[in-house]
């Protein structure tokens, strides 16, 4: 079976990625052939496309896709030909036309969620639970600041800690932005290229501070989003878009009895079972409609370029998927 899918062999702008035909053979056991409907994008594509997270070339490119399922090999029993599965995790290799995955990554779709919602959802959706949930337990009543509060992450993490009871503070970008981070659930909007975060956070707070701030600019902020804490505070970096952070002296954080962590998604997807409960978790979430995603925009998986140029000048606002 032929098929359409983008490679690169050296880290670069856009255009190192290349749009070339590949052979896939029959799935092995534990495996199965997924045919894509949609494409998720997200802004770790752009750190591997870049180099900022090594890889190994030449290489494929892209974490989550959701489709429908042409062949399974031996021993796969939780999936069969004709389901329709997502998936949010590695092998890269996600944009293409179909491909061959292990079986134990592939989530089986509820009737209620479309294919491009699907795509653009899960690896947001994971994230966004992994976060609240698991780095750090977010807690009702609590105060809890994130930066770049209006795109596809922000958006979600305003609603489901709104869900919680805890109040929300965001840095965005524009008034459009802070009108679709307030309409996700959070209470105070910052705009971060008129004021100066830091002193807005703790005006709003009336000079307490917050529990918790996530921040996923890194070298930008990072500095200013441990200020903003409160003693015994802490600091989820999970994430930097605007460039790696600075080593940090220990002694800074000790000042005030301060955490900091830097987690990856896919560290906690590690476990399958758990990877599963993550995932059905985002469902439940969606069905209750506590998660209300934006409405995906689809590209032409041909303009996958594009799409990272969309990313990269954070003009995208929401959700983007490729459209095979």
């Amino acid at each position: 079976m032929q098929v359409h899918a983008f490679v690169f062999e050296k880290a670069g702008p856009p255009t190192v990625m290349k749009w070339r035909i590949k052979e896939l053979g029959d799935p092995g056991a534990g495996e199965a052939l997924v045919r894509h409907t949609a494409i998720g994008l997200n802004y770790i594509d752009t750190y591997h496309r870049s180099g900022l997270y090594p890889i190994e070339f030449p290489s494929g490119i892209g974490l989550e896709a959701a489709g429908v399922v042409e062949a399974v090999g031996k021993g796969v029993t939780h999936v069969k030909k004709g389901d329709r599965v997502a998936y949010g995790s590695g092998p890269l290799g996600a944009y293409s036309e179909a491909r061959i995955m292990p079986a134990a990554t592939l989530i089986k779709l509820p009737k209620g969620v479309d294919d491009e919602t699907a795509a653009a959802m899960m690896l947001k959706g994971m994230t966004v639970e992994y976060l609240i949930n698991r780095t750090y337990k977010v807690k009702k009543d609590e105060w809890v600041l994130f930066q770049a509060a209006a795109g596809g992450v922000g958006r979600l993490l305003c609603q489901w800690t709104a869900h919680i009871g805890a109040t929300v503070i965001g840095t965005v970008g524009s008034e459009d932005k802070a009108a679709a981070a307030k309409a996700s659930g959070c209470a105070h909007t910052i705009l971060y290229r008129e004021t100066e975060f830091k002193a807005a956070v703790m005006e709003i707070t009336k000079g307490r501070g917050v529990d918790v701030a996530y921040d996923s600019v890194g070298a930008d902020t990072f500095s200013s989003s441990l200020e903003c804490l409160v003693p015994c505070g802490h600091l989820v970096n999970y994430g930097q878009s605007s460039g790696p952070v600075e080593p940090l002296a220990m002694t800074t954080l000790a000042a005030n009895s301060l955490t900091v962590s830097r987690p990856i998604l896919f560290h906690y997807m590690a476990d399958p079972a758990q990877y599963q409960s993550m995932a059905q978790t985002v469902f439940d979430m969606l069905g209750t409609g506590i998660l209300k995603p934006d409405t995906p925009m689809p590209l032409p998986l041909a303009d996958a370029s594009k799409a990272h140029d969309i990313l990269e000048g954070r003009t995208g606002g929401g959700a983007l998927v490729l459209i095979p």
